[in-house]
């Protein structure tokens, strides 16, 4: 038996609301080795002492300039050997999407990729923060590394992945020219874990919109991932989608994975 590593990634849709509805009892339950949270909505002095940094991790924050506004946040029991803020995009940056954080046997990626459903300039908008993150992943990859990617993509990838695929094909989330980007994705030899290990498991989502009921009558949309390049596939023993944990219209997504002791 080797040592293992659990990793979960969540959009809370604001850490302070998704507090107030228990969060820390879950995390505290959960005990992941790694929480990539995305959407936190705030900075880390507005929060508790207690959530800004709980006992047992170490914490990093990268907020938008924008108060309220989306910002990414890593919580890990072992101190990365580097973190990067962003992706060197200042356009990207500066809305806090992107924090990069190397362990000794692979770099994780925790990124808040832009919703589209705004307007189509937020469409272009998200198609190249897409590209410029992938460049960033894959000149990581080629210096050998495996590469972990994990967030809200805000991307469906196939009809399997929503409840309704037919009438969403021109709505930002669904449209073609979003989902050809995780072809490409896939196509360079990433892994989409959940679905690598359950190819043909239908209606497990991990977005609700929050109109109508829909968490309830599981209407629902994949659109979180913990994706991983190919070289880390032995070490993959679980995928889940946490769909009974509560606080935001998101649940979290995680892995287990497992590497030989030292």
């Amino acid at each position: 038996m080797g040592r293992q590593l659990n990793l979960i990634s969540w959009n809370v849709n604001g850490i302070r609301a998704c507090h107030r509805k228990g969060f820390l009892e879950w995390f505290h339950q959960a005990s992941p080795d790694i929480v990539a949270l995305q959407e936190v909505r705030a900075l880390p002095e507005q929060l508790s002492a207690e959530l800004r940094q709980p006992e047992g991790y170490h914490t990093y924050w990268f907020p938008a300039e924008k108060k309220g506004y989306s910002g990414v946040a890593l919580y890990t029991k072992t101190e990365p050997l580097e973190v990067r803020y962003g992706i060197g995009v200042p356009e990207f940056d500066s809305e806090g999407r992107t924090l990069i954080a190397e362990y000794p046997e692979f770099t994780l990626l925790n990124a808040y990729f832009p919703s589209g459903t705004r307007s189509m300039e937020r469409v272009d908008f998200k198609l190249a923060f897409n590209d410029a993150f992938l460049e960033i992943a894959e000149e990581i990859r080629a210096t050998g590394k495996p590469v972990i990617f994990c967030g809200d993509v805000n991307t469906a990838h196939q009809p399997i992945d929503l409840t309704h695929p037919k009438a969403n094909e021109k709505n930002s989330g669904f449209l073609p020219i979003e989902r050809e980007w995780l072809d490409k994705v896939f196509a360079l030899g990433y892994i989409d874990t959940f679905r690598h290990l359950y190819p043909m498991v239908t209606e497990v989502y991990s977005w609700w919109t929050s109109r109508g009921g829909a968490r309830e009558k599981n209407v629902g949309w994949r659109i979180d991932y913990v994706i991983m390049s190919e070289n880390l596939l032995p070490t993959l023993r679980e995928a889940t989608v946490l769909t009974d944990v509560m606080g935001s219209d998101h649940c979290p997504v995680g892995v287990t994975l497992e590497f030989e002791s030292p």
